[in-house]
């Protein structure tokens, strides 16, 4: 019925009233200047592209497509031409013996279903969905796909390209030679890595091939896999970008550079270390345009958030906020200086680097090869009349001291050390040296965390009753018979790219140091026993505080388990 139908959207639309006369006129006048589809100019001038979607599906008595509730089957992706899939904005969504089902803006365009038909050799049957959705299925669909494709056919066509071998040949002319395409594929990568929200990127070297992964929500995910020798020039752009030796592959490296792209500018630090099957980079990506986050949107549940909210605005004291490298340590302590952020205030903080900029904060960031320490920054900022100061984090025992010496002279301070859980932090300082008598008259509190991946709100559905019932008895062990529990599952859609979690959200245990903590302190007690008081006094462990979004529905069980989980070794 579709291929008889020769009007053009605007007619249809026109003749349905759901655009006038004249914005179809100057949608009309828009697409002859820009040369854009009709439907994207339709939009321009004021039409729902929902509205335009849901009227073609309801006159042409089209199926509507929704990527929040529909799989995508990667193969029947493979079927078609990335390179047909952007000209005409559409996507295969799945096969039916010889149907192939189309996902369209635009399911008037019969030229379009003639060279889809054509290129894969199926019956068409086109579904009809928003020209934003396509675009975005697209680029997830195929990933790097073509475009990542045409520019390694580049690189390896130069005569220039570098390989493995050729260590004694100029890197630097060499890049020149291939810089287009190179930069090109550099600027891809981080792009890319941006838009899908990775915080971290790494160019591996496997023994034939080098793969690039994006950490995505804490986890890597393969993006693309490039030959070997197209890795030496790409490698090369990056080092030439962080001002880092070109030449130099045999030994670690750091460096750091801006790139602009999607809108928005990323610091990115740069770290190679040679391998045994060459140079492995990872490019660490810190978004300037990241806002500062609150205190409930980092995860923290009101009777928590209530008490920390309380410890915070003491008059001094340290606070200490404990987990392992990007776990989140510094969101927390960035969200609760914006939120103690006051004209009344003299706040400094001291940083590696500044990742979030605070407006009315003093900021500083650590510089070792100028002689800016942790420590030689602290000793200058107390002597700068402050009333709050933060550390990014206690790495030795001169930091730990000047930090305590600063909460005990009326300053409150916060700063970060590694440690596995609330009640270590005690006994990690214990181990650096500090008298315990220090530590029971400065430490105000110690918070530990981790994060865990949020089920993605577009396709997360109820789980199926065996996991229910798993995740009740647990829940209701560890957190009493009266909770309420709506266990849900991941499904995995377009919009979280097909993993079921999209974004993530802190799990946490905060330990107030009271009068009973304060003598298992100052008689070295371990971490267990502190541990064990500090539960008996209603210490909720990161455990059930990761039990409790469970049985919320903010995320799995799995996850809580992936982050939480500790093996006794005998």
């Amino acid at each position: 019925m579709v291929r008889q139908q020769r009007k053009r959207i605007g007619e249809v639309l026109s003749e349905m009233g759901l655009v006038t006369p004249e914005q179809l006129t100057q949608a009309l006048e828009r697409q002859q200047r820009t040369g854009e589809r009709l439907g994207r100019a339709l939009v321009a001038v004021g039409v729902s592209e929902d509205q335009i979607a849901h009227g073609l599906s309801h006159q042409l008595e089209l199926p509507m497509m929704d990527f929040r509730h529909q799989d995508i089957d990667p193969a029947a992706v493979a079927l078609l031409p990335e390179s047909l899939a952007r000209k005409y904005s559409v996507l295969p969504i799945r096969r039916e013996g010889t149907r192939l089902m189309l996902a369209m803006s635009d399911p008037l365009d019969v030229v379009a279903l003639d060279d889809v038909a054509i290129a894969t050799g199926m019956i068409v049957a086109p579904v009809v969905t928003t020209e934003t959705e396509i675009a975005s299925a697209i680029e997830i669909s195929y990933g790097m796909g073509d475009r990542a494709k045409g520019l390694l056919e580049e690189i390896a066509a130069r005569p220039g390209a570098i390989s493995e071998a050729e260590e004694d040949e100029d890197v630097g002319s060499a890049l020149e030679r291939t810089d287009a395409p190179v930069i090109r594929l550099a600027d891809l990568i981080v792009s890319r890595g941006m838009r899908d929200r990775a915080s971290d990127i790494h160019i591996e070297p496997m023994e034939t091939s080098v793969r690039v992964r994006y950490r995505i929500d804490g986890i890597l995910q393969t993006v693309m896999t490039i030959p070997r020798n197209a890795s030496v020039p790409l490698i090369a752009r990056f080092k030439v970008l962080a001002r880092m030796n070109v030449a130099e592959r045999r030994a670690p490296q750091d460096g750091s550079f801006q790139m602009a792209g999607n809108g928005k500018t990323v610091d990115v630090r740069m770290s190679s270390i040679p391998t045994v099957h060459g140079e492995r980079v990872v490019l660490r990506l810190l978004d300037k345009a990241d806002t500062i986050l609150s205190l409930e949107q980092i995860g923290m549940g009101p009777d928590l958030r209530e008490r920390f909210e309380r410890l915070i605005r003491l008059p001094w004291g340290i606070i200490l906020v404990s987990g392992p490298t990007g776990s989140g340590k510094t969101t927390t302590l960035v969200s609760s200086i914006a939120q103690l952020n006051t004209l009344d205030d003299n706040i400094i903080t001291v940083e590696d680097p500044v990742e979030y900029q605070i407006p009315g904060v003093n900021q500083m960031a650590v510089n070792p090869r100028a002689g800016l320490t942790f420590a030689t920054a602290l000793r200058a900022i107390v002597r700068q009349d402050p009333d709050i100061i933060m550390v990014g984090e206690i790495r030795d025992v001169e930091t730990a001291e000047i930090a305590i010496h600063a909460s005990l002279t009326g300053h409150l301070v916060f700063s970060t050390i590694h440690t596995n859980d609330a009640p270590s932090v005690a006994t990690r300082l214990l181990d650096m040296g500090i008298e315990p008598f220090l530590i029971t008259s400065s430490l105000v509190s110690s918070i530990a965390q981790r994060l865990v991946r949020v089920l993605c709100p577009h396709c997360k559905r109820p789980a199926a009753a065996g996991t229910v019932e798993a995740a009740e008895t647990e829940i209701r062990a560890a957190l009493g018979p009266d909770v309420a529990v709506k266990v849900h599952e991941p499904v995995g859609c377009v919009y979280c790219r097909y993993t079921g979690y999209a974004g993530r959200t802190g799990i946490f245990e905060m330990l107030v140091v009271n009068n009973p903590i304060r003598q298992l302190i100052l008689r070295r007690a371990s971490a267990t026993e502190i541990m064990e008081t500090a539960q008996q006094a209603g210490m909720r462990t990161m455990r059930d505080d990761g039990l409790l979004k469970v049985a919320s529905g903010v995320t799995t069980m799995e996850e809580v388990l992936r982050v939480t989980r500790v093996v006794d070794v005998e």
